[in-house]
């Protein structure tokens, strides 16, 4: 949407700069440990593990940093006791948000998630408030760098994706979760280089919020994304640029 930023656009930019401070390193390495502890350390068939790669190596992660990480997971993840916590709530002007945490002690993390939300004009929520409001799909990431958008969108729709929107810096696929690999390969075999390929919360609907809410819901993700086990967050919310 041309004059519009949602959190999609936004969060990217985000992560690249907490990249350069290595604190986005960190969460990589995390999510390589547990999957490889999950399902291997081979990529070639360990989807999850393929996914979270190519995530870390989007942000120019090391590639000794990946291989380590992969190592301690599929090696037993001694030390690993990590586990998956979800957690949904509302921002200011409404906006849905929805976040995926890797955490060592969810009463810790639960309170921690709870005090950023109230501090941000917000609200945590109880499981399944928000999840309405979102749709899990595939999304690919791919740079407009010499990108033709009717060629990409021609290309994305015989490839099996349902659709292809114009985000920022990028252009997001978007695919049913169960034919992501098999778009990202036919994507990849016609020449369109992406960034990341993964499976992930989507809006149905937008929120649109002025520039009182907007930017106080800007605050809001960012302190959520800032906390050392929150690895995704997604909102529906809608803002326009200025």
């Amino acid at each position: 949407m041309s004059g519009h930023s949602h959190w999609a656009t936004i969060k990217h930019k985000k992560g690249m700069a907490d990249a350069k401070k290595g604190k986005v390193f960190s969460k990589m390495g995390r999510l390589i440990m547990m999957a490889a502890k999950e399902g291997g350390g081979d990529i070639k068939t360990n989807i999850k593990l393929l996914m979270a790669v190519e995530k870390a190596r989007s942000f120019n992660m090391p590639g000794d940093n990946i291989d380590r990480a992969i190592k301690k997971g599929a090696g037993g993840g001694e030390g690993i006791t990590l586990e998956t916590v979800i957690y949904e709530g509302y921002g200011p002007g409404g906006a849905a948000v929805m976040l995926e945490t890797l955490t060592d002690n969810r009463k810790r993390t639960g309170p921690e998630i709870k005090k950023i939300f109230e501090q941000h004009g917000g609200n945590l929520g109880d499981a399944n408030c928000a999840r309405i409001m979102f749709d899990r799909k595939g999304v690919i990431t791919i740079p407009k760098v010499k990108i033709v958008e009717d060629d990409l969108m021609t290309a994305a729709l015989d490839a099996g994706a349902d659709d292809v929107t114009n985000e920022g810096d990028d252009f997001l696929v978007t695919t049913d979760p169960k034919e992501l690999e098999k778009v990202k390969a036919n994507l990849k075999a016609k020449g369109f280089a992406y960034k990341t390929g993964e499976v992930t919360l989507t809006p149905k609907n937008y929120v649109t919020l002025d520039k009182r809410d907007g930017e106080k819901i800007i605050k809001l993700m960012d302190a959520l994304e800032d906390h050392d086990d929150v690895q995704n967050v997604n909102s529906n919310f809608d803002i326009m640029e200025e």
